[in-house]
């Protein structure tokens, strides 16, 4: 039996160890934190539990994006909640837009408030179902405005991609479509906390007869003969694979290879070099009992008319996401209290570097004020849709890049990982190989960020080892 060796838990290496699982191959994943899960996994804070990541999920209907892909690994038998048919509001300036689920009505939406750009709206939905590995030399923003002639309408096509870095002079198409396009087909919540999703990856590997093993930090990895061979924990422990997957950000692989003459230096300048994305700041937020029912959309506000320069500096607060916990008891009856709620906002690296040598519970009081004046902000915005929404908060958490950093090992804290560049594609996109045949990438920082984006990387790097152990 092959036996399969992944470093890093994130929802990559969860996935690629339960899809070899299921083919009879032996999985081993080794993770750092004493948890697993990477941007999936959630905390529990007063009896509460709150996600780290997962806010929401497109595709997720019977021949959509990743239905197939969530049924192979078992995800759909989750308790998933689908959003409203208008499941993303936007706001710009004060002015209201909405988001309607499937193409179509989409289109048709948006049409009413722009009747001048309907021929524009309906090829850009074309655009966004046909997207190819040729956008990922195309600029989406300069894309945007050669087929929207309307300012407003560009950025509100726009504004509900803050589930990825707007860089208008670098961000491919191919991203930008990928990021919006599955959203619109169908959008879904997880009643339950994001541990849900773990868990189930995780028991598909023990079930197996693998291993998933917390509090393994792996230090160094050794290759024989030009292959991958051995990796050594921080403890001392080594362990011994025929395959090798890395869901760490490759950056961090580059140094547990230091040892490994078959790595070559253009490949470690390659991804040691490479920019981050940038990171974000989260409040979230604990409610008081039946101030707010729960709503089944997101709300993206903003306060200047132009949402793509949100991650060049965004202090203070231009813009935040607002984005509802689908209740434990479920909504069935029609009236249900929201006990938590996530404010989201982009948050530069350089925002928070001044404490880039401190450890969690231990930045001072700098740091606090910083996070408090965020979270004021980002309230401040927020109102714009929940008047009085600062009363209705019973408690609040947050998190920065450097959270990020500190407990999933994201350079700079980057939220999706390695930035992609439109003018340089060939030398960020990259391959699932290595210079080691054996020693394969998945997760964000590969292709594509988000959930689409790892679930489409995990399923081309474990097909890698199939084809292969197929070939013997």
């Amino acid at each position: 039996m092959s036996e399969v060796l992944i470093i890093g838990s994130g929802l990559g290496g969860l996935e690629c160890g339960a899809l070899l699982s299921q083919e009879g191959i032996r999985v081993r994943v080794l993770e750092a934190s004493n948890q697993p899960g990477g941007c999936m996994q959630s905390f529990r804070r007063g009896g509460l539990h709150y996600d780290t990541g997962l806010h929401y999920v497109g595709g997720l209907a019977p021949g959509q994006a990743l239905h197939s892909a969530f049924v192979r690994l078992g995800l759909m038998e989750l308790p998933w909640q689908r959003m409203d048919e208008d499941f993303d509001y936007v706001i710009i300036q004060g002015r209201h837009f909405t988001f309607r689920q499937g193409y179509d009505a989409f289109m048709h939406g948006l049409a009413n408030d722009f009747p001048h750009q309907r021929e524009a709206l309906q090829s850009f939905v074309h655009r966004l179902q046909h997207v190819t590995a040729a956008d990922m030399e195309v600029c989406a923003y300069d894309y945007l405005r050669q087929i929207f002639s309307d300012e407003l309408l560009l950025n509100v096509v726009s504004a509900a991609a803050m589930k990825t870095e707007l860089r208008p002079e670098s961000l491919p198409l191919f991203n930008f479509a990928h990021t919006c396009s599955s959203y619109i087909e169908s959008s879904w919540r997880l009643r339950g906390d994001g541990n849900l999703l773990v868990d189930k990856l995780v028991d598909t590997i023990r079930s197996a007869g693998g291993e998933v093993l917390t509090n393994s930090k792996v230090v160094s990895l050794t290759e024989k003969e030009g292959r991958a061979a051995s990796v050594v924990c921080s403890d001392g422990r080594s362990f011994e694979a025929e395959y090798f997957i890395s869901d760490i950000h490759p950056a961090s692989l580059c140094r547990l290879t230091e040892e490994c003459p078959s790595v070559r230096k253009s490949f470690r300048r390659r991804m040691t070099s490479a920019q981050n994305t940038c990171g974000m700041f989260t409040a979230q937020l604990r409610l008081k009992p039946g101030a707010l029912r729960y709503f089944g959309h997101n709300v993206f506000i903003y306060n200047e008319p132009n949402v793509w320069t949100m991650a060049e500096d965004n202090s203070p607060v231009k813009g935040v996401m607002l984005s509802a916990r689908v209740p434990d008891e479920g909504i069935d009856d029609g009236d249900c209290s929201l006990r938590q709620m996530d404010l989201l906002t982009p948050m530069p690296w350089h925002e928070c570097e001044a404490w880039k040598d401190t450890r969690v519970g231990h930045r001072g009081d700098g740091y606090k004020a910083l996070c408090r004046q965020k979270t004021e902000q980002c309230l401040a915005l927020a109102e714009q849709y929940i008047p009085g929404l600062s009363g209705m908060v019973e408690q609040c958490y947050t998190s920065t890049p450097l959270t990020y950093r500190d407990y999933l090992g994201s350079p700079e804290g980057g939220a999706f990982g390695m930035r992609k560049d439109c003018r340089m594609p060939m030398l960020s996109f990259h391959s699932v190989t290595t210079p080691l045949p054996n020693l394969l990438l998945t997760g964000q920082s590969v292709v594509l960020p988000g959930i689409e984006g790892v679930t489409m990387t995990a399923f081309e790097t474990c097909s890698k080892i199939l084809n292969k152990t197929k070939e013997n």
